[in-house]
């Protein structure tokens, strides 16, 4: 029996496994994150309500993972390996960066999971990366032996941020009024999408009605901009949410030219499902491939959105199948 688990910074979905290799889940519980103190206490809950014995375990954060410890990101909490295999009692508990767990996912999706914005090439083998927006910026790499991919956590999404014309220059300008670090995070994310959206106003490029400001003060940012721009009802947001989108092409075609992922590029996170005309047919892609003397090489790479929230769950339950030896 494997358990499994997604730890974000709103919700902490748990789950039992019977199958690593493609995992069938034998029941499953989302937790409020911060209604909790750690990841221990809502594993003794999980495991009091469902007499099941535990053999693997393994877990995705968002954050960098050293020697089986996390400080989560989104979370003050301190995720270790230790302290859970102490919990669970069986030494095979492992930790690992939720983008790594996601990739670890990728093998267990059914064709309906997937939608292909770039075909790339028939014959397309090789490294593979996997890229998602959501409260953070999360980004991995898939080695290619040959034979399989082996996942690989990076923190990608914290290098800086290069601008690609005169109006993301003074964007960048602007950002370094209020951060001392301006990462591809502060700008690729749902907290990034209210900073694109903030530049633009501030910046007297386009007006704010007031009936999206009073939105955006009772509601998500980042979901309601996203919302009044797919709906069309403010040209502000229209605007936002194009540049947002040209620059997480950007930051897609930068990584997938630095795992060379001629086996493909993922776009995962809760942002790209609800948005999947501006990745196809918008600035996603043209930003994408827009790389000078490399353009052929990025079209050459097939683009895959994730649609099913729960392959990181996925990911984690196989990551415990393939480091304790089950596939």
């Amino acid at each position: 029996m494997i358990l499994a688990g997604d730890i974000g910074g709103t919700k902490t979905n748990i789950a039992f496994f019977r199958d690593g290799k493609q995992p069938d889940v034998v029941v499953q519980q989302t937790f409020p994150s911060r209604a909790h103190k750690g990841l221990e206490e809502i594993v003794r809950q999980f495991l009091s309500a469902h007499a099941l014995q535990v053999r693997h375990a393994a877990f995705g954060v968002a954050g960098p993972v050293r020697n089986g410890r996390c400080e989560a990101t989104n979370l003050p909490w301190v995720v270790d390996a230790a302290a859970l295999a102490a919990e669970l009692g069986t030494r095979d508990v492992w930790v690992i960066n939720d983008l790594e767990a996601n990739a670890y996912g990728i093998p267990a999706l059914a064709p309906s999971d997937l939608v292909t914005i770039n075909a790339g090439a028939t014959d397309a083998a090789g490294n593979a990366a996997i890229i998602a927006a959501g409260t953070g910026l999360g980004e991995a790499g898939m080695y290619w032996d040959g034979r399989m991919h082996h996942p690989f956590a990076t923190e990608g999404g914290h290098a800086n941020f290069a601008p690609g014309d005169e109006l993301e220059a003074e964007l960048l300008r602007w950002l370094s009024t209020q951060f001392d670090h301006v990462s591809w995070e502060r700008l690729v994310s749902g907290p990034g999408l209210g900073n694109v959206y903030r530049f633009l106003r501030d910046t007297r490029r386009g007006e704010e009605p007031a009936w999206l400001a009073d939105e955006m003060r009772t509601g998500d940012p980042a979901a309601t901009i996203s919302r009044a721009a797919q709906s069309g009802t403010s040209p502000l947001c229209v605007q936002a949410l194009d540049l947002f989108m040209g620059l997480y092409g950007s930051e897609a075609g930068n990584l997938a030219l630095k795992i060379m992922a001629n086996g493909g590029v993922y776009v995962g996170g809760g942002i790209a499902p609800k948005n999947l005309d501006k990745l196809k047919d918008g600035p996603f892609m043209k930003r994408f491939v827009a790389k000078g003397r490399m353009q052929r090489l990025l079209e050459a790479m097939p683009v895959k959105v994730i649609l099913n929230d729960k392959t990181a769950l996925l990911g984690a339950a196989r990551c415990a199948a393939v480091r304790s030896g089950l596939i």
